[in-house]
């Protein structure tokens, strides 16, 4: 009964009414037991004999006999053979009559069990009915999940006692559906069998108001159903016994479970169909899936179908079935979506929005048209042609482009108006307003203003072209904007021409170019000011005699000597440096001349000083030069008696310039020979020409001005500075030593000149200790020298001064009266004395007086034989005594020495404790106590005692030993020297070492400390724990580092004087046990480096993972070939991200295909709406399947021949082979999508091949660039190397000139040869003037006749009657007006065609329509024919055009080619010149010389203006020319290729070369390392054999020692000295036992110093070792170098042979293109014969 009243509550709810099914309102699937077919998704937890056989018993068969029973549910069960199964399957209801014979059993006494159901999909749960065989439980509870059993709710409390079982739960009663209360009614322990337990969802007694409410639609909604029995009822009887048995009886047990409920679709489906995977053949059983109505979808029919949106979805109510409703998009889209504020903003009638609206259109409807589109006025909304583009220029407009979308009077809109933007005009908006220019899209404002300058426009106008924006500029202004003067102009202002010239120095500048705003020339090497013609600071320009060589320092013969000259401060002086030579009658000077700057003519200066009354008649000039001088050189033109003078020099003058100039080279040494051969006349001297004697001071070359090119140029402005520089004398204000004040015109010609010769201004270059600053005179460089001292920069002592430093010099100040001269030493200051004086400046007496020049003897007590000569102080006083007069005692002495005295005595020595050269006196000095006559000494440092014999504190030593002394503790300043234990006071061992400090001389730093020990600046180690080796840690904060440098033990890859950090391209520093290798993948990764933390590479875009060796997410592919992006539907993918390797996507249920992109079988629709298809698709599927592997083969087999001859046939053939036709279509499908599938992994596999291919592709384009660059530079080299030399330059010029030749030829043969291109031009064109002239009169006539045709039939049209409609229907359509259009042929007033457009005429219709449209047809055919003809003319003119750039196109080809080949051989013969140049040492003396003879005897132009004229030739000869530049160009990479190679080679084999020298260098130095490695080791094999030696000899001295008695210690000492002497004689006396130990104590200190010597020897023998292997190491990377390089060599040579073939593809190419052309010129012919002929 409760069940029927929950299905009459339920039935309410829904108000079904299947009277009028879902096509009038709502309808609903019936409701079922949910367990049906279900078994395997049903389950408990604990079932009765699952693992073996199992006893039980039942409580109420007491009084039968047979109480108990067995349990095995090992076996399914069966009502015959197998009763006693009781699996939890057993409940599910089958109504079969084992019915009660059949049940669930849990196992004994366990009262913790549930039962579950898991179901496939979401159902509506209604209510529980379970019927138990035994007691219900006294407690349980029932809980469902709607998430698949992740997350579970509670629906109903069961227990006997639900306070104690369930405390706190609430026992109700029930106010709410979704209350959670605790109910007892069906946990009573009565009846013991068939005591059932039910649970509503719905409680009948609570009102529900809404059914479709979400409270509702939750709390009827599982997906899972799980019973939970918590406690058992029993009798008590388990508490008093324990023994198993008694809870045999104890268990829980049902008959029956029924699970209610249905396939909920909210009233839009009546069935419901099974869920992918479930069987629907099972009676009874509901499945999980509604079959929507009402235009709806979902498994639940939750959803509006696809573009049935227009409404918001609702469930079906009653007779209203709430469908969804269709979208509105006017035509232009096929799907939609609802939005609920569109529904709203309409009223809530339309919610629906259109989504992709096609044809350009947008809006809720697609009623609007896209941006960039207008609407047609004439047209349809629904027309696909209702949206015109716009037809405005994208740039000039507004918004790109945008026009009017519509037109609209009220907003001013005009449909298809362009909106221009504010600087541009035009309908398009394609043009800039008046005074701007530039239209552009970037620009706002769509033109900029005309920037124009109005300091260099013409008149200030703004205006400028309205496309480039160019400027209208005066006479010397450029640029765009008129805003940039010519080029050698400046300073941009409003004069007349704009601008004003640089007038840059023609010496001090580079050339006349200078900065446009501050007019600044390009100055020469220190040269400064705006025209360049200021010097820097510190630099000078020279004057005119600045390359002097003075005479005294030239190589003297024939009786010239040297004449020194004092100077006088207060004169000036008249000679140049220290003095003269001194020439007699045949002297001979020559100077040395190496310092030429600048290869030109000079001028000889001669300065001298006459001593005879009369003139020097004759002396003789030589330039004595290194060689001959080359022609091509500047000096070329020298002959050989330009290089001979003879010139006279005149008594009353200072200095002679010769008539004639001599040329002289940059960088040659050259000779200067004079000859001074004969005076006068030797009768006007006394005795005759043997006194005849010349002064000469020194000899000047002075450049030439008129062989300066800025002289001679010929231009008016160098012939104005010839002007100047000779009316101004500029020449000979340099001739006399007292030179004039230059005037400031001369100043500037001489800096022009200096700056060209010299490139620049000269540095003064000051000496700093001889100048009073580093700045000298601008003209000339003159230094401020300090006193005495002389020379341009300050370099000398002046004659009569010595001793040149940072103070000057210093006079000599010879003494008058003991000096021969004034003149001394310039570097001792010595004067030559007289005899008997004595000195530096000979002032001084002889030894033993003093008081010069009256000297007198020393006074000095007998102790002295000398004094000092001015103040008679005695000097090397002797007896020990010391004072002005040697009137006491020295130090470490005392006593009284003066003569005379009765107490004098001898100085005796201080006894401290001995005498001062005793080896054993420690006092600075002694005194004698007066008192008690006692001898007090003042102890050095380090000493104490009352006669100094003991050490002080701080230091060691014996004193009391004969050579001991006292030495400071060797301590490192780290010991407290008051301090007496500080150090050991006999071995000087350091024993209190502060400051952290250790070791015997305290001289490191304590271990965990590092720094430097001697300054006290031993700090802790601070380590990294991380990053150090632990070996070297005893705790975390303490551990051990290098004691010097600190570095700290680290870690395999980890740097840092901390260990701080990994080393680069390392990470993961906090593992403790190093840094790993980033691994980042070389190519995939931006850089090697990772982070330094979690070891990320930095990918480049495509590629991912920690070491770039993946693709990225949502990418695919092989990263080491190309990573792609997932090319999937989005629409139809499960996820994101597509298989790594195939790129396949991984689709969604129902959806298949690479991208997803389709429906799966199985389903359909059009995707991405794929339905399943009828269940009965899949029933269908499986019996065809069946019935076609049992009976096709018979059926078909007698027809399979007539199947296989006639397809069409098939419709004849029974039912089952037509079956079997569809399933081989269906196979052949299936074969086919394998077959795509495999095509498109193939396609994969070929775009990863093409990209492999695009990559080897751009390698290869770039090598190609690469090479072409390197040809460029070889053809650079190649000239610069040719016109290097007077060869080379001709070899240039006669190429150029065969090439002029050669494009001579060419041209001349396009014009003069028959038959040419030019003559068949004409050829052609007079023709075509044949033909047109032929043609005109007949088309003319044609013409004229056409026209009066037209004319006439006007007439006629005009003057037809209108109101006879039959009648003029006929005439002018041709059929009666009365037939009706369907039957009427010809049609008529209002008939139309099917396409709705107005039919009158037609074919073999008369009428006046079909007659004007013949006549008009005609008229087309008329004009097409004159067009024709025109466009035959034209074509005709076009053709002879294209033939001709064709042939020439085709002679420059076969130029090109063979230049190409030319340029081939002309590589390789390069080639074999590189390997030859690198290869062999070069060429002999003797080859050079007759190659340069040949040279020498070539005729070529030898004049400029020869050369510039062939030029010009030349030059005129190739403008002639077309696009022969282009040819050349084209052909000069290969050239440009061989001298890049060329030029790698010399660097590679300079590099070969540097190499091989440090490898021979690093070889001989390891031989050397070798040779001292060997001698170290046999010299530490010597010592150590050595110390053996002497410590076994020590070891028996020693035993000797402590057995023999002091008697016989002279024995002992006999033998010791046997043993250390062996190669002397051994003489001994007789020794005390106290000098025996002495001397043990010797030869242990010896022994440490040799074991010390020995280490240290080692020592530097294993540094040196290592240095050695050091270098070997360096020698192998350079040798590997030098291999390198050679193979790059190599493959540059194989390069080079690659690039040689593809040259030769190109010519094959170019022979393949000329094939074509003279095929298309043909077709062009043929075309034009075809128009000709055309009537």
């Amino acid at each position: 009964t409760d069940v029927i009243q929950q299905n009459i509550i339920l039935r309410m709810l829904q108000e079904p009414d299947h009277s009028h099914g879902c096509a009038h309102g709502s309808c609903y699937p019936a409701t079922g037991d949910l367990l049906v077919g279900r078994e395997k998704n049903l389950k408990a937890s604990s079932t009765c004999g699952m693992r073996r056989k199992e006893p039980y018993c039942i409580v109420s068969h007491l009084q039968d006999d047979k109480k108990c029973f067995d349990c095995d549910s090992r076996r399914p069960y069966d009502p015959v053979y197998n009763t006693i199964n009781h699996r939890i399957e057993n409940v599910i209801t089958t109504f079969k009559p084992h019915r009660k014979k059949s049940w669930w059993q849990s196992e004994n006494g366990k009262a913790a069990v549930f039962i579950q159901l898991d179901l496939e999909a979401e159902f509506h749960f209604t209510h529980l009915i379970m019927t138990f065989k035994t007691f219900r439980p006294a407690a349980m509870l029932i809980e469902r999940s709607a998430d698949f059993g992740r997350t579970w709710q509670i629906y109903r409390y069961f227990a006997h006692d639900c306070a104690n079982a369930f405390p706190g739960v609430s026992q109700g009663p029930l106010r709410n559906i979704n209350d959670v209360i605790c109910e007892s009614r069906y946990s009573d322990i009565e009846p013991s069998t068939e005591g059932e337990v039910i649970y509503r969802v719905l409680e009948p007694a609570i009102r529900i108001e809404d059914p479709y409410s979400p409270n509702i639609q939750n709390q009827l909604k599982i997906t899972n159903l799980r019973v939970n029995f918590t406690k058992l009822h029993t009798l008590g009887d388990n508490l008093l016994d324990p023994r198993p048995e008694i809870k045999e009886k104890y268990y829980y047990a049902i008959y029956e479970l029924v699970v209610r409920g249905n396939c909920f679709c909210y009233g839009h489906a009546s069935k419901c169909a099974p869920i992918d995977g479930i069987r629907d053949d099972i009676e009874g059983m509901v499945h999980g899936r509604c079959v929507c109505n009402h235009n709806t979808k979902g498994l639940n029919c939750e959803q509006c179908d696809d573009f049935y949106n227009d409404l918001p979805w609702r469930p079906a109510e009653g007779r209203n079935t709430n469908a969804c409703q269709k979208c509105n998009c006017n035509g232009h889209s096929n799907s939609c979506h609802f939005d609920m504020a569109v529904y709203a903003a309409t009223g809530k009638i339309s919610g629906g929005v259109c989504d992709d609206c096609q044809h350009n259109t947008m809006g809720r409807n697609c009623e609007m048209c896209k941006p960039f589109y207008y609407k047609d006025p004439s047209k349809d909304i629904r027309d696909p042609r209702v949206c015109i583009a716009c037809d405005c220029d994208p740039d000039g407009s507004l918004n790109g482009g945008l026009c009017d979308s519509h037109t609209s009077p009220s907003l001013s809109m005009v449909g298809g108006q362009c909106r221009c933007k504010a600087n541009v005009e035009g309908l398009r908006c394609d043009k800039c307003k008046n005074g701007f220019f530039g239209l552009s899209a970037e620009n706002p404002q769509g033109c900029q203003p005309c920037r124009c300058d109005p300091r260099g426009t013409v008149s200030g106008s703004s205006q400028c072209d309205p496309v480039s924006g160019d400027c209208f500029c005066k006479r010397l202004v450029t640029g765009r904007s008129c805003d940039q003067c010519l080029p050698e102009h400046w300073a941009l202002s409003h004069d007349l021409n704009g601008c004003r010239g640089c007038e840059c120095d023609i010496g001090g500048a580079l050339d006349n170019h200078c900065s446009m705003e501050s007019g600044q020339c390009r100055c020469r090497s220190h040269m400064t000011g705006r025209q360049c013609t200021q010097v820097e600071s510190g630099y000078f320009f020279m004057a005119l005699d600045h390359f002097l060589y003075e005479a005294e320092f030239a190589k003297m013969e024939q009786g010239c000597t040297l004449e020194i000259r004092e100077y006088q401060p207060e004169r000036p002086a008249t000679w140049t440096g220290i003095g003269f030579a001194r020439v007699p009658e045949g002297g001979t000077l020559e100077f040395l001349i190496s310092n030429i700057p600048y290869s030109m003519e000079y001028d000889l200066l001669i300065r001298y000083e006459s001593q005879m009354p009369r003139d020097w008649e004759e002396v003789h000039i030589t330039v004595i030069r290194p060689g001959p001088i080359p022609t091509s050189s500047p000096c070329g033109n020298t002959i050989p008696d330009d290089d001979r003078l003879t010139v006279s020099l005149v008594a009353g003058a200072r200095f002679m310039v010769p008539p004639q100039p001599v040329c002289l080279e940059r960088g040659v040494t050259y000779t200067l020979r004079f000859e001074f051969t004969r005076y006068q006349d030797a009768n006007f001297i006394l005795n005759g020409a043997a006194n005849a004697v010349l002064l000469v001071d020194s000899v000047t070359l002075m450049p030439r001005h008129s062989s300066m090119e800025m002289f001679n140029m010929g231009d008016p402005a160098s012939n104005s500075r010839t002007q100047t520089y000779e009316r101004y004398r500029c020449h000979d204000g340099a001739k006399s030593v007292a030179r004039p004040l230059m005037s400031d015109i001369c100043a500037k010609l001489i800096t022009s000149m200096s700056a060209i010769i010299n490139d620049g201004a000269l540095p003064c270059n000051c000496d700093p200790q001889g100048s009073i600053s580093s700045l000298c005179d601008v003209r000339g460089g003159h230094c401020h020298c300090r006193p005495y001292v002389i020379g341009r920069r300050c370099d000398q002592c002046a004659p009569g001064t010595y001793g040149f430093g940072p103070s000057g010099c210093i006079a000599c100040g010879c003494s008058l009266q003991g000096s021969v001269s004034r003149l001394c030493d310039k570097f001792t200051g010595h004067c030559q004395c007289h005899t008997g004086a004595f000195g530096q400046r000979c002032d001084r007496c002889q030894a033993g007086h003093w008081g010069f020049p009256s000297c007198r003897p020393c006074q000095c007590n007998g102790h002295a034989d000398q004094c000092d000569q001015r103040s008679g102080v005695c000097i090397n006083c002797r007896d020990n005594t010391g004072g002005d007069k040697c009137e006491r005692c020295a130090n470490g002495y005392y006593g009284n020495p003066i003569l005379g005295l009765a107490s004098g005595g001898q100085c005796r020595p201080c006894p401290c404790p001995d005498g001062p050269n005793s080896g054993r006196h420690f006092a600075a000095s002694c005194y004698q106590d007066n008192r008690n006559r006692q001898i007090i000494c003042n102890c050095n440092q380090g000493y104490t005692g009352a006669r100094c014999e003991e050490c002080a504190p701080g230091y060691y030593g014996n004193p009391s030993e004969p050579g001991g002394r006292c030495q400071p503790c060797q301590c490192n300043n780290n010991i407290d020297m008051s301090d007496l234990e500080a150090c050991d006071r006999q071995t000087g061992e350091c024993r209190k070492c502060l400051y952290n400090t250790e070791g015997p001389n305290c001289g490191i730093c304590k271990s965990g400390y590092f720094g430097d020990a001697s300054r006290r600046n031993c700090r802790k180690c601070t380590c990294n724990y991380l990053g150090t080796d632990r070996n070297q840690c005893m705790e975390r904060e303490d551990c051990v580092c290098q004691r010097i440098t600190g570095q700290c033990q680290c870690l395999p890859n980890v740097i840092g004087l901390t260990c701080d950090h990994c080393a680069p391209n390392h990470w993961n520093l906090a593992s403790g046990r190093g840094c790993e290798p980033c691994g980042c993948d070389p190519n995939n990764s931006v850089t090697s480096s990772c982070n330094e933390f979690t070891g990320q590479c930095q990918c480049r875009d495509g590629f991912g993972g920690k070491t770039c060796t993946d693709c990225q997410e949502n990418y695919w592919g092989d990263p080491r070939t190309q990573c792609r992006v997932c090319d999937c539907d989005w629409r139809g993918i499960e996820t994101s991200q597509c298989n790594r390797v195939t790129g396949h996507c991984v689709c969604q249920q129902g959806v298949s295909g690479v991208r997803c992109d389709q429906c799966a079988r199985g389903f359909s629709g059009q995707f991405p709406n794929c339905q399943p298809c009828h269940q009965c698709f899949g029933d269908w599927d499986r019996i065809v399947q069946v019935w076609f592997h049992a009976n096709v083969s018979t059926i078909c087999g007698c027809i399979g021949v007539l199947y296989k001859h006639s397809l069409h046939k098939l419709v004849f053939l029974p039912g089952p082979c037509r079956a079997y036709q569809g399933f081989s279509r269906a196979a052949q499908i299936g074969e086919t999508t394998d077959t795509l599938n495999r095509l498109e992994g193939d396609l994969t596999i070929v775009q990863d091949s093409n990209s492999e291919a695009g990559k080897e592709l751009s390698v290869l384009e770039r090598e190609a660039k690469e090479l072409n660059l390197t040809s460029e530079q070889l053809h650079h080299q190649l000239d610069i190397l040719k016109n290097s030399n007077f060869l080379g330059a001709y070899d240039s010029i006669r190429s150029s000139y065969n090439k002029s030749r050669d494009a001579e030829r060419r041209a001349n043969e396009s014009t003069t040869t028959r038959p040419s291109t030019v003559s068949q031009s004409a050829d052609t064109r007079r023709r075509t003037e044949r033909l047109i002239a032929a043609k005109k009169d007949d088309f003319n006539r044609k013409n004229a006749a056409n026209k009066r045709a037209l004319t006439d039939l006007n007439t006629k049209a005009q003057g037809l009657d209108m109101k006879n409609s039959a009648g003029d229907e006929l005439t002018v359509c041709g059929a009666p007006g009365d037939a009706p259009c369907g039957e009427s042929p010809c049609g008529g007033a209002g008939c139309r065609d099917d396409d709705g457009n107005r039919h009158c005429g037609g074919l073999n219709c008369n009428g006046a329509v079909a007659v004007a449209g013949n006549a008009l047809e005609m008229d087309f055919v008329i004009l097409d024919a004159l067009l024709s003809f025109m466009q035959v003319a034209e074509a005709k003119t076009k053709a002879e055009e294209a033939k001709g750039k064709a042939q020439a196109a085709l002679d420059k080809a076969t130029a090109t080619k063979n230049k190409v080949e030319r340029s081939n051989n002309d590589l390789r013969d390069l080639i074999k010149q590189i390997r030859d140049f690198l290869t062999q040492e070069g060429a002999d003396p003797d080859s050079i010389e007759e190659v340069a003879n040949h040279v020498l005897e070539l005729s070529i132009p030898a004049s400029p203006l020869q050369i510039r004229e062939l030029a010009d030739e030349i030059k005129e000869r190739v403008r002639s020319l077309s696009n022969v530049d282009a040819i050349l160009k084209q052909t000069q990479d290969d050239v440009r290729k061989a001298e890049q190679l060329l030029l790698d080679a010399k660097r590679a084999r300079h590099r070969a070369e540097g190499v091989k020298t440090t490898a021979e260098t690093v070889k001989k130095a390891l031989v050397d390392a070798k040779t001292v490695q060997t001698s170290a080791e046999k010299a530490i094999a010597r010592a150590k054999a050595d110390i053996g030696e002497t410590e076994t000899k020590l070891l028996i001295l020693k035993t000797q020692t402590l057995q023999t008695k002091p008697s016989r210690c002279v024995s002992l000492c006999t033998c010791v000295c046997a043993h250390i002497l062996p190669h002397e004689k051994c003489t001994v006396k007789p020794l005390s036992c106290l000098d025996a130990q002495i001397l043990d104590g010797q030869l242990t200190d010896k022994y440490n110093e040799v074991q010390q010597r020995v280490n240290n020897k080692a020592k530097a023998v294993q540094d040196a070792k290592k240095k050695a292997e050091s270098l070997r190491d360096e020698a192998k990377e350079l040798l590997q170098d030098a291999q390198n390089k050679l193979q790059r060599l190599a493959e540059l040579e194989k390069n080079y042979e690659e690039n040689q073939r593809k040259l030769e593809g190109k010519a094959r190419q170019l022979d393949g293109l000329e094939d074509k052309m003279k095929a298309i010129l043909n077709d062009i012919n043929k075309q034009i014969q075809i128009y000709n002929t055309c009537q």
